[in-house]
């Protein structure tokens, strides 16, 4: 697996194979991601833990991704991608098994960090990688297709890990997992072109990035954005339930509804976004927040305008995610692979502090009134765009 620069011939067949089973990697990702969501019951009796205690695993997870991303920058150049990122999900695999087989739940948290750091670095990875896979003008479609991978983790990879994790057991369900990722890094081996050589970069590099205002907008509005979408995001049980007195047995299929409107919303990305980037973002923003906040309100409405809403929240929140990164892609020229790590690193330090802040701000004010807040910063985000 040499590592010398992908030609300009490179046969464009191949290339889209090689987007899509970067898509599949993301959904293995994601899904090894969210997966502990949906057992914490379960992993909390195994291990004698609380269930505070043990979404932990969660929380640490993001955190320690965050990291890998960041420091990913320094990686030798002689050290090949298309290996690196074979071997990521080789990591992943092995992460996700040892998680299966952990009798403890120290090992089992180990486990979780070794695939945090698979995680972060391959997301660092992607954006760079991307750039490299297809023609500039198609990169806001190839990003739609990696993405969609996040939005069938929501649909089909979580729920799939939770039903696995009930009928046979959670340990069952990572086993799945890890066989899920080293059937994609089988995938990656067979489909990824030889990539151009990414020289390493020190750390302080990053700081650089951020002195070009044209990416610090990008980061900021990530940063803004992201944490405000999961503050509400972490509590969308609680809000169907209590706020719109969604029915129990209801909210489970609202959510699968929601999640296919995010798959949705990267297919209108995929075939839109390339030539309306920002007009794109900037109405998926306003829509978005408009339907989050409306859902906060306290308002009766039938049963199917709170699906709608969820789902018009979802999608626009699909878009903006595959147009953020489209627009620092195009944005960070020579400078891909370390504005994509910062931008990882941005993104999942976002998500952990959503949770917490939403966390908080629940206490201290009430549900309803942090959805709104939450709704009212990812409108106002737009300015930075």
């Amino acid at each position: 697996m040499n590592n010398t620069a992908l030609s300009a011939d490179q046969p464009r067949g191949r290339a889209w194979l090689a987007t899509g089973a970067l898509g599949i990697s993301a959904f293995a990702i994601v899904t090894s991601e969210l997966a502990p969501v949906g057992m914490l019951q379960a992993l909390a009796q195994t291990f004698q833990q609380t269930a505070a205690q043990t979404g932990q695993v969660v929380t640490v997870y993001g955190w320690v991704a965050a990291l890998a991303a960041l420091l990913s920058v320094a990686l030798p150049a002689r050290i090949s991608r298309k290996t690196l990122l074979v071997t990521l999900m080789l990591l992943l695999a092995l992460a996700s098994l040892a998680a299966a087989q952990a009798p403890g739940f120290p090992l089992f948290m180990a486990a979780r960090l070794a695939g945090a750091i698979a995680h972060g670095v391959f997301w660092a990875l992607i954006g760079s990688v991307a750039v490299q896979l297809v023609p500039a003008e198609k990169l806001g479609r190839a990003t739609a297709v990696i993405f969609g991978g996040v939005s069938a983790a929501s649909v089909l990879g979580v729920p799939l890990a939770s039903y696995l994790a009930a009928v046979t057991g959670w340990r069952e369900a990572f086993t799945v997992i890890s066989l899920l990722a080293l059937v994609t890094a089988c995938a990656l081996l067979r489909t990824l072109p030889a990539l151009a050589l990414s020289a390493a970069q020190p750390l302080r590099s990053c700081g650089h990035l951020l002195k070009n205002p044209r990416l610090l907008t990008v980061y900021a509005a990530t940063a803004c954005i992201i944490s405000a979408h999961f503050a509400a995001f972490t509590y969308v049980e609680p809000l169907l339930r209590d706020v719109r007195h969604v029915p129990a047995a209801m909210i489970a299929a609202l959510l699968l509804v929601s999640g296919l409107a995010g798959l949705a919303g990267n297919v209108i990305a995929g075939r839109l976004i390339d030539r309306h980037l920002k007009p794109l973002v900037c109405f998926a923003l306003l829509t978005g927040a408009a339907a989050l906040g409306t859902l906060a309100l306290s308002f009766a409405m039938p049963l199917w305008l709170t699906g709608a809403l969820l789902a018009v929240w979802r999608a626009g929140m699909a878009i903006v995610f595959v147009g953020l990164q489209t627009l620092l892609l195009r944005r960070a020229g020579a400078q891909t692979a370390a504005a994509s790590a910062l931008y990882v690193a941005v993104f999942n330090a976002a998500i952990g502090s959503g949770a917490l802040v939403g966390g908080v701000l629940l206490t201290m004010t009430g549900l309803p009134h942090m959805v709104l807040l939450a709704a009212v910063i990812i409108a106002a985000a737009i300015a930075l765009l």
